[in-house]
């Protein structure tokens, strides 16, 4: 069963409740993180944290609690979730206001945590492999949204979906307007080319993800040469391996892209990085359980 921190109290999910004129509902106006936690600890909560500040500060929006405030939201939550390792998703909303888009009517926002489970992707499809498409459907650009802004508003990552589902496949890719690749629907896209990792950067749209982040510290401490350059769809269709990174999925092979199927699937890279990225939790919590004993 989830539970919810609404405003420093934790109800069964199903009983929170927020306005109907929460801007967060009317407009997409609100930031939110997605966090993995693994026997009772977030894992980078601090990373989390500060990306969600930073969303925050970039669309006007104050917050309502201190950072150390939403930690210990989130540890109180997780401690009274009836499973030990699960999903939260963190969501600050402008708050409730007027039926008009200017947010000045919002008086204090509002903030929700969720726990529950998610399983972003089937056993099946984590095993052989997803199959993608690229989308029609364009992502924002930058200079209308910055991809950094993690917000509330996801329509565009929601209609490439719809093509996903159409199509029968498991996630789509979405392109920018100049027809660079830019993330997922939910997730950074990584390829490897002659035993190099390439990951577009955040200019061509992509989000500057958690995952990502350590994925790419993981490689450079396996001596896996890593770069943030421009991908084209042919460099997706043509790519040794293909595989997607997030906090929801954690780390994903694509075995097919459009109906061509890549060499590897599970490829040798992704296997090693997948490893890596098991072993880098499991040390970041056992540093957690020993550190909050301490204390």
């Amino acid at each position: 069963m989830s539970l919810c921190w609404l405003d420093g109290t934790i109800v069964p999910g199903e009983e929170a409740r927020v306005s109907v004129f929460d801007h967060g509902l009317l407009y997409g106006d609100g930031v939110f993180e997605g966090i993995r936690f693994y026997q009772r600890q977030p894992f980078r909560l601090q990373a989390h944290l500060q990306r969600l500040q930073q969303s925050a500060r970039a669309i006007k929006l104050t917050l309502p609690y201190t950072l150390g405030e939403l930690a210990t939201a989130i540890h109180d939550l997780i401690q009274a979730y009836a499973q030990p390792d699960g999903y939260l998703r963190l969501v600050i909303t402008r708050g409730k206001g007027t039926l008009g888009v200017n947010p000045n009517s919002c008086r204090r926002a509002t903030t929700f945590i969720i726990a529950d489970s998610l399983t972003a992707v089937e056993p099946r499809v984590r095993q052989r492999g997803a199959s993608l498409i690229i989308a029609a459907t364009r992502r924002l650009s930058p200079d209308g949204l910055d991809p950094r802004v993690k917000s509330l508003n996801y329509l565009n990552h929601v209609l490439a979906r719809i093509e996903a589902n159409h199509a029968k496949a498991d996630e789509a890719i979405l392109l920018n307007a100049q027809g660079h690749v830019s993330e997922g629907t939910t997730d950074n896209v990584f390829i490897v080319r002659d035993g190099s990792l390439l990951t577009p950067p955040v200019t061509d749209g992509a989000l500057d993800g958690v995952t990502r982040s350590v994925i790419m510290a993981l490689a450079k401490a396996q001596g896996i040469a890593s770069a943030e350059t421009t991908l084209s769809a042919y460099d997706l269709y043509t790519a040794d391996e293909c595989f997607l990174t997030g906090t929801a999925m954690e780390l994903i092979p694509v075995r097919e892209i459009d109906g061509r199927e890549l060499s590897a699937c599970p490829g040798p890279v992704f296997q090693l990085l997948q490893a890596a990225f098991m072993n880098r939790i499991q040390d970041e919590v056992r540093y957690a359980v020993l550190e909050r004993a301490a204390s």
